[in-house]
């Protein structure tokens, strides 16, 4: 039976994740920590053989963490982030693995199969260890670097012309084939760019996708009922509803600082 510490500051997540890790029925939790120095401490008293670790955290992330512990602890490491692009294309090149929240079992199954494998010695070699850590310096290099300016304008066309849109004024968007349905107050407008080129461009700290069709603007939430299978609705200021799918759920969660048990059954 393998030995395992979970440290993520999200409540729910955290849970989900000890659960998870239970379930495998090959390793015990010896630890759930709720912050980064916590995980030091504990990763250091008990030298635990995996290490599922949030990147963000309050007192110390995640790569301070794996600093402070090298040298004198040793746990297969699978990064749990919110963190995409970027960090995706660094941790997805090794080993052991990442979970991008939000992640489905099947996702952590795999993550927790190749770090089982690096603890019985089927893992990455040492070159491969000596890639990871370029990588993470490459990445910590380039998260410290300034953020690029979110999209705050755009046009749309009405009655042949030209509408400029305050992105903060959107409630939602709605993806319409290679279109993007636009939902400002009791009014709609079509924008010819898809989900897929319009989300990046979004300030991540005010929007948040919450189904494949759907993108909200956190600001018009006010309240979250749950639903059927795990998805939950979104009720908006101005009495919009919105599915939220089960795949967003924690993220949404995360989000609104649903810490406790408040949204635990959204």
């Amino acid at each position: 039976m393998l030995t395992a510490i979970v440290a993520d500051d999200e409540k729910l997540a955290r849970r989900r994740l000890v659960r998870l890790i239970e379930e495998t029925g090959d390793a015990e939790v010896v630890a759930a920590c709720a912050g980064g120095r916590e995980a030091v401490d504990q990763t250091l008293s008990l030298q635990p053989q995996l290490l599922f670790l949030d990147v963000q955290m309050p007192d110390l992330d995640g790569f301070g963490v794996l600093r402070e512990i090298t040298g004198r602890a040793s746990p297969a490491t699978v990064f749990v982030t919110a963190f995409d692009q970027y960090a995706v294309r660094a941790f997805d090149v090794h080993a052991v693995d990442y979970l991008l929240k939000p992640f489905d079992t099947a996702r952590f199954k795999d993550a927790f199969a190749r770090a089982k494998d690096r603890v019985t010695g089927h893992g990455r070699n040492g070159a491969e260890d000596d890639r990871m850590r370029a990588l993470l310096a490459d990445y910590i290099a380039n998260a410290q670097q300034p953020a690029k300016q979110s999209l705050d304008r755009v046009a749309v066309r009405v009655d042949g012309v030209l509408k400029v849109i305050r992105t903060a004024d959107v409630d939602w968007l709605e993806t319409d084939g290679n279109y993007i349905r636009l939902h400002v107050g009791g009014a709609s407008h079509l924008l010819r760019m898809t989900a897929a080129a319009i989300e990046p461009q979004l300030d991540q700290r005010a929007f948040l996708r919450v189904h494949r069709r759907f993108i909200v603007n956190v600001d018009r939430i006010v309240e979250v009922q749950p639903w059927f299978a795990g998805d939950a609705i979104l009720i908006l200021r101005n009495g919009a509803k919105l599915r939220v799918s089960r795949t967003y759920r924690e993220r949404l969660h995360a989000r609104l600082g649903a810490r406790g048990e408040a949204l635990e059954g959204a």
